[in-house]
């Protein structure tokens, strides 16, 4: 998950026509791709491991085991290919070799040596610009002068597949790892002994799911500040890949040992999660009377939209299956994410996975079979609620401390907790602490209207940006990741 950095070589204060002070930048040095590389090198790992896991169980005449993994294999490594060629509009252009190695299952292989290709031809010869991004710097909650970065364009080809990586590795961990970890876990407790083979299998695709929720993480953290520099340091780093590390494998095995237990019950279990979480964003959509967004692609009729959300929206619910999305659906805008993240959301969410996977696990308890006479069934219950709960811990952590725009948000973690458990004694006689809360929030610098993770409305925003033009980069959406450490690199001191 690396950020673009580039080697500053220029940079000069001016005045706009506005009279605010912006500081030009230009480069001419980026980072290695090392997200298209990793993205690549876990998909060619989880394919090649679930080919061994395959002849293995040919070879044993498992062939229920066999379908299932070939499924499971198959099907994220075709929506892969699609989602490549969409993304990079390949279907217009004249490119029979590339076509040929999606055709092959071997799409992203020649993708990352594009990239590759890109990142060592660029800087050999000088580049004009082709366009120009503004990114507002926060330090210690106030504005600094707005960097204006000139994106070249071997940058903005690396922007273009760094992007399409990270939306195809939430593809491959979400629709092809997730299933995959689940039935590798299942068939082994049932056969009752492990497989080097199967367990190599097993880490490779828990690896890709982890991967995959922290692009999530990342990925709408850029969303919802688009407008600011996002710097997101190794310490948060580690804390979101434990908090989804310990997320994901809690609600797996959860699900596992549920399945051992009532074979048949868990298909009613996981359809009501995936339908639930399938029709609340439409749900939504209906009770606000919401209009198909136009232009979501060129050339798209109302039913190839719909397609297209139907299936936006099955990944969607796939992510939430197993972990927070980090995001939600608005099917009504062009961008189809809503930036406002409420407190409420978050909350219920993790307070009702939490219920159930205790309920999941209480269950298995209750039903276990005799394999598990020589398993201390208690402990098990117990470190599984320990590690969701850590799990939950860790992510409070991050939104605390480590979130990179935790200045920008009116209440945090701590406020929230603090309303929740002195919500009765302030309802009882608490004039007082009301008006105190009420001083410090007018000498805090408001940056939404609700205690909730937002940014301000934009006349509030522009306070640290007065009169700023609109000039955003054209990078085919929400390409934020090219500039976000261009900017520090232009900053030094934050």
């Amino acid at each position: 998950m690396e950020h673009d950095t580039v080697e500053i070589t220029e940079r000069s204060s001016q005045h706009d026509l506005n009279g605010e002070v912006v500081m030009v930048v230009s480069h001419t040095r980026i980072k290695p791709p090392f997200s298209v590389v990793l993205a690549t090198l876990l998909y060619l790992a989880e394919f090649v491991s679930a080919s061994v896991v395959c002849a293995m169980y040919d070879k044993g005449d498992d062939k229920i085991w066999m379908g299932m993994t070939v499924t499971f294999m198959l099907v994220p490594a075709i929506l892969t290919q699609m989602a490549l060629i969409f993304i990079h509009r390949d279907v217009g252009r004249d490119r029979p070799l590339v076509l040929l190695w999606h055709l092959l299952l071997l799409g992203p292989v020649i993708r990352c040596i594009e990239a590759l290709v890109i990142y060592f031809k660029a800087g050999k010869k000088e580049e004009p610009y082709v366009t120009l991004s503004r990114k507002i710097s926060l330090k210690k909650g106030q504005g600094l002068p707005t960097m204006e970065l000139e994106i070249g364009h071997s940058e903005r080809m690396l922007a273009a597949h760094r992007n399409a990586f990270k939306r195809t590795a939430v593809i491959q961990a979400f629709l092809g790892s997730t299933p995959q970890l689940t039935l590798q876990m299942y068939a082994t407790i049932q056969e009752k002994y492990i497989l080097g083979a199967r367990l190599a299998l097993m880490i490779i695709t828990l690896i890709s799911i982890t991967y995959g929720a922290l692009v999530c993480s990342v990925l709408a953290i850029q969303i919802r500040y688009d407008d600011y520099k996002v710097r997101i340091r190794p310490a948060a780093y580690v804390c979101m890949i434990v908090w989804r590390g310990l997320e994901i494998a809690t609600r797996v095995t959860s699900l596992v040992l549920f399945s051992t237990a009532l074979t048949y019950w868990v298909v009613p279990v996981g359809l009501a999660n995936l339908l639930l979480f399938f029709f609340l964003p439409w749900g939504e959509f209906w009770v606000r009377k919401g209009v198909l967004p136009e232009n979501l692609e060129k050339n798209f009729s109302k039913l190839d939209t719909t397609i297209v959300l139907c299936l936006f929206t099955l990944l969607y619910a796939c992510i939430n299956v197993f972990c927070w999305s980090a995001v939600q659906l608005d099917l009504a805008h062009r961008e189809l994410i809503e930036k406002k993240q409420h407190w409420g959301r978050h909350a219920a969410y993790y307070c009702g996975r939490f219920a159930e996977n205790a309920l999941l696990i209480t269950l298995w308890y209750l039903f276990k079979s005799d394999f598990y006479e020589y398993v201390c069934a208690p402990l098990l219950v117990a470190q599984l609620l320990i590690c969701y709960s850590l799990a939950v811990l860790f992510m409070l952590l991050f939104y605390q401390y480590l979130h990179p725009c935790r200045r920008l948000f009116k209440h945090n973690v701590h406020d929230c907790l603090h309303c929740v458990c002195c919500h009765t004694s302030s309802r009882g006689g608490g004039g007082g602490e009301k008006r105190r809360q009420g001083e410090a929030a007018a000498a805090a610098p408001t940056y939404s209207t609700t205690a909730t993770m937002v940014l301000a409305p934009d006349e509030e925003a522009v306070e640290l940006n007065p009169q700023r033009p609109d000039i955003t980069s054209q990078l085919g959406g929400r390409e934020t990741a090219i500039v976000d450490d261009i900017v520090e690199a232009a900053q030094p001191g934050l």
